[in-house]
């Protein structure tokens, strides 16, 4: 008696004088260029509508092309397969990759769903305005939580697929119950990924740093501008990048400029003579901090804060909205303290005199 996919092979396609492998190749073949066809045709339709409504439905429609295109070739395949005339020892290999790639399709759906819920969420934060702080705090918190729930969702993918397969299950069973070293091993191995794992939800929760945050870190300064779920990227002050894994920011410690305000306050040194009037000096620094747009109008203090045998130490204290602004303010603040210092009181720059006494020859 014929299989029941050849018989309807020859029933809808009058293929019977096929060979059945090539039959079975050639309707698998039409079903997927038909599932092809319907996914590419949908997916321009939803495009072109996409198009004329905000971003995020663009954005959308990009994130799910590729489980839909998935989701209609297992569809096509399923088909294709159940009127092709498989054999009996093929049909089982083929409902087993139809069930690893359902699996897979599962997987790819729930990280899809839980990347468009993280970018609806985010919605409501701008991080393109001057007062940014509870953006970046939310944005750091989907980041990480969304990388580390996105790894235990593919790790959790990969083991539901894996346990389709009655070999790879029953030797991952015998493997555990026979040999726990293994287990141990492995367990160990993957010990720096899970502790960082760890570090990430700790840090979203906890917040220590949050991205654009102004840190100092290895005697360096610079910005977060990266936080994975393994790792942190510092962009310096010149454009490097500094790489340090998440539990640096855990175990170590680092100053945060912008824990709780991106505002900064910036400290600028003069050493003048003690002559210096420095109420004069008082005035001077708030006129310059009146007029400059990168004053914030918060902080603006002159006081003498020490001696020395020669010098006394004269601190103006500024303030800026956030650190970028405060460094520009410091050194707009020393360039005209300078200058007005140069203009109007040189002689009460420090000054270091040697009196140098030359010799006479005597003639020869």
């Amino acid at each position: 008696m014929p299989p029941l996919g050849k018989v309807r092979a020859d029933l809808l396609f009058g293929l019977g004088w096929m060979p059945p492998w090539a039959a079975t190749i050639l309707i698998i073949g039409l079903s997927l260029a038909a599932g092809w066809a319907v996914q590419w045709v949908g997916y321009r339709l939803i495009q072109r509508f996409a198009r004329k409504g905000p971003p995020f439905w663009r954005a959308l429609s990009a994130r799910t092309r590729g489980p839909v295109a998935l989701a209609v070739i297992i569809v096509a395949a399923s088909i294709g397969t159940s009127l092709a005339p498989i054999t009996r020892n093929a049909g089982p290999l083929v409902r087993q990759v139809l069930a690893i790639a359902f699996v897979i399709l599962l997987g790819w759906i729930a990280t899809s769903v839980m990347q468009a819920a993280s970018v609806l969420y985010l919605k409501r934060y701008r991080i393109d305005v001057e007062d940014n702080l509870l953006a970046r705090k939310h944005r750091t918190q989907a980041l990480i939580l969304e990388r580390v729930l996105q790894s235990l969702l593919w790790v959790l993918t990969l083991a539901f697929a894996l346990t389709t397969v009655p070999e790879v299950r029953q030797w991952g069973v015998s493997l555990l119950a026979s040999a726990g070293a293994a287990g141990i091993i492995a367990g160990l191995a993957l010990q720096p990924f899970l502790t960082n794992i760890f570090a990430g939800v700790q840090i979203a929760m906890t917040q220590p740093i949050r991205l654009d945050d102004a840190v100092i870190v290895e005697n360096e300064w610079g910005w977060i501008e990266e936080i994975t779920t393994t790792y942190v990227v510092v962009r310096l002050w010149d454009w490097r990048r500094m790489v340090l894994p998440l539990t640096y920011f855990i175990q170590k410690p680092f100053q945060n400029w912008t824990r709780d305000s991106a505002s900064l306050i910036g400290t600028v040194m003069l050493y003048v003579d003690y002559a210096t009037p420095v109420q004069v000096l008082r005035d001077k620094l708030g006129e310059i901090a009146a007029g400059s747009l990168l004053w914030d109008k918060q902080v603006v203090n002159l006081a003498v804060t020490d001696f020395s045998e020669r010098t006394m130490q004269v601190r103006c204290l500024v303030s800026a909205r956030n650190a970028g602004q405060t460094f520009d303010l410091r050194c707009e603040v020393r360039e005209k303290m300078i200058a007005f210092l140069q203009e109007h009181y040189p002689q009460h720059l420090p000054l270091q005199r040697n009196q140098l006494s030359v010799e006479t020859p005597t003639p020869a």
